[in-house]
């Protein structure tokens, strides 16, 4: 099989390998469609992701397939399902598991992280953690039940209500994904801040009540023009100073500001403490998708969200590297690998 592995810092390669078999409990998935992440980005220019990633590794951990063989034991999915795998192996025995953080987990084996994930044609995979799709459910569809999960543990934690007004910094997979469910959550008016036209554009076709360009609009005054002078959450998607101050200052009292991006381990913000103490306000971050990968599948099979009005586009293994590398690439939006052809 080939798989496209991570050697070190920026430096990626294409090698044939051995397709692995599944042992005891496991399952081996022909890998149809695999997103390209943010954290991956991160783990190709050095730093760290969810976890960290020692190389030689093979990244990816949003991917769909086919159940292509399983191990002794295995009573989760058959030889043919069409499945989706949650990357968050956990340990359920350390004091994080054991107190309903899983999370947390001390041990976490983190599929395309620490374990070899699904930029590969093939990738064994613990059986318990594969989540079977509908049959009118594309490959690439359900390659974004992952991301979306991630989501789902951002919009329970950001607090949203129904009549709320909610602001998110950033128009990427994550913005638009989280956009989509603060409506669902019952928000009465969803602002997005973007700078880009074709994703602001992607915001109002998928319900933004408002779009705004931070390039040449001041977010505080374009929303009191609007008349958005209350606003009980802000979830900032960008991993920016600049938003994360903005987003602390422009939430309403009693309000919540939801850290959503992953940064460089050693990035920091000015915080405002008196703003907090005054205001009384919650800020909180979203790590990983505990929980949460079930209601995501469950979303994507009742096709009740949108995942694929944010795709730029698809490209084989050999395309990664290229992706990884190029911003201007990635800011068209959302890259899917295809890892064994196409999926048509």
């Amino acid at each position: 099989m080939k798989s496209a592995v991570f050697l070190g810092r920026r430096n990626i390669q294409v090698q044939e390998r051995e397709i692995p078999h599944p042992g005891p409990g496991e399952a081996l998935i022909q890998v149809m469609a695999c997103g390209v992440c943010g954290s991956d980005v991160h783990i190709y220019e050095g730093d760290q992701g969810s976890t960290a990633t020692v190389p030689p590794q093979v990244q990816g951990h949003e991917f769909a397939g086919i159940v292509a063989e399983t191990g002794s034991g295995v009573t989760a999915c058959r030889v043919g399902d069409r499945v989706c795998v949650d990357p968050a192996d956990n340990c359920n025995a350390c004091y994080y598991c054991a107190n309903g953080m899983m999370g947390h987990c001390e041990h976490m084996g983190a599929i395309g992280t620490n374990i070899d994930g699904g930029f590969s044609q093939y990738c064994v995979v613990p059986a318990r953690l594969v989540h079977h799709l509908a049959d009118d459910v594309t490959w690439i569809q359900g390659a974004m039940a992952e991301p979306l999960a991630c989501c789902i543990n951002g919009a329970d934690r950001s607090d949203i209500r129904v009549s709320d007004n909610v602001v998110i910094y950033g128009g990427g997979m994550i913005g638009l994904l989280l956009l989509q469910l603060a409506r669902l959550r019952g928000a009465a008016n969803v602002v997005l801040v973007e700078p880009s036209e074709a994703k602001r554009e992607m915001a109002r076709q998928l319900g933004a009540a408002i779009t705004i360009d931070p390039t040449v609009e001041n977010v505080k005054d374009t929303l009191r023009m609007h008349g958005l002078t209350h606003i009980q959450s802000v979830i900032e998607t960008c991993g920016l100073k600049s938003t994360s101050e903005e987003a602390i200052d422009i939430v309403d009292r009693r309000g919540t500001v939801l850290l959503f991006a992953v940064t460089k381990v050693d990035a920091a913000m000015n915080l405002m403490t008196y703003q907090l103490f005054q205001k009384e306000l919650t800020v909180r971050g979203s790590y990983c998708s505990p929980y949460d990968m079930g209601r995501a599948v469950e979303l994507i099979n009742a096709h009740r969200i949108d995942v694929t009005t944010m795709l730029a586009g698809t490209r084989p293994l050999e395309g990664l590297a290229e992706i990884l590398a190029d911003p201007a690439m990635r800011a068209q939006g959302k890259w899917v690998i295809l890892p064994n052809g196409s999926v048509d």
